[in-house]
């Protein structure tokens, strides 16, 4: 990638373009964008894509407010004569509903694919929340690349927390857990859950005999509602252990999750700059770079 590359920061990324651009030398393109008063969007693009690489930086939390102009975005480097249009969406939306749970349930994950995959050559994007697809081509027909947030979120516990155990909330998060902790020897442990009648399901704390004097650092995928790790967080407690941190790669915080998690007894709440958050104190720029790099 080279000065013959345009990176395009759709509204709320121009941090992570600019950091892009310097990392690939490449040029950080305005793009102009304002509504009218009937709401409608207005867009354009300060620079001339023709015969280039257009890079649209737009992560995709709270989606439905960005997907129009992200989509005009595209077509216009493309009217304006851009060679390809490439896309990168630290977070991707839509991944959830992939199947019909209830008769006539939209499918919006294949239905979101087909969109992206319209108007965009590549995608670059980190940790998918997969469920029942085993990668992004089952959906996507664009070129996509995936970025492991598990080193930089290792590297991170390591340097930042004093003698850390890494503890999944539930049983959905132990391959992610596991991951990141092998990547820096950390111990490791996860949650499970214990039925005791039909509608009575607890979780259950793991074996942490001799771990008692590390820090426990609650890390998942998603920070979403905050229950489930307010819930492992208060289990710790109660057992004797320091209030503990947690750490997620998309910090995307519903309501009150924030308050939750505190209430629960967290002290501290990091994620990834995959989303615009307050917390997002790990930078997976370089890592973003590398990927639109190679």
């Amino acid at each position: 990638m080279t000065t013959e590359t345009l990176i395009v920061a759709l509204p709320g990324n121009e941090t992570l373009a600019d950091r892009l651009a310097q990392s690939l030398d490449a040029e950080l393109a305005r793009l102009e964008f304002r509504r009218f008063p009937d709401g409608e969007s207005y867009l354009r693009l300060h620079a001339d894509p023709a015969g280039r690489e257009v890079v649209c930086v737009c992560t995709l939390d709270r989606p439905d407010d960005k997907i129009p102009a992200l989509l005009f975005a595209a077509d216009l480097a493309r009217d304006l004569g851009a060679r390809r249009v490439g896309l990168v969406s630290p977070y991707l939306a839509y991944m959830r509903q992939d199947q019909r749970f209830a008769p006539g349930e939209a499918l919006t994950s294949r239905t979101f694919a087909r969109w992206l995959s319209a108007h965009f050559d590549d995608l670059v994007t980190v940790d998918p929340h997969l469920h029942r697809y085993a990668s992004l081509d089952e959906v996507y027909s664009l070129v996509s690349t995936v970025v492991a947030a598990a080193p930089a979120v290792a590297e991170w516990i390591a340097r930042e927390v004093e003698d850390p155990v890494l503890i999944g909330p539930d049983g959905e998060s132990e391959q992610w857990v596991s991951e990141v902790a092998g990547l820096e020897n950390l111990p490791w442990r996860v949650f499970t859950k214990k039925r005791y009648g039909d509608r009575d399901v607890r979780m259950q704390l793991p074996d942490l005999d001799g771990l008692e004097n590390h820090t426990p650092v609650l890390v998942d995928d998603i920070i979403s509602s905050g229950t489930t790790m307010a819930r492992a967080a208060r289990h710790l407690i109660d057992s004797g252990f320091r209030p503990p941190l947690a750490v997620g790669v998309h910090g995307l915080f519903g309501e009150n999750a924030r308050e939750v998690m505190h209430e629960g007894g967290i002290e501290r709440i990091v994620c990834t700059n995959t989303v615009n958050a307050p917390e997002a104190e790990i930078d997976l720029s370089q890592l973003l770079a590398s990927a639109l790099g190679d």
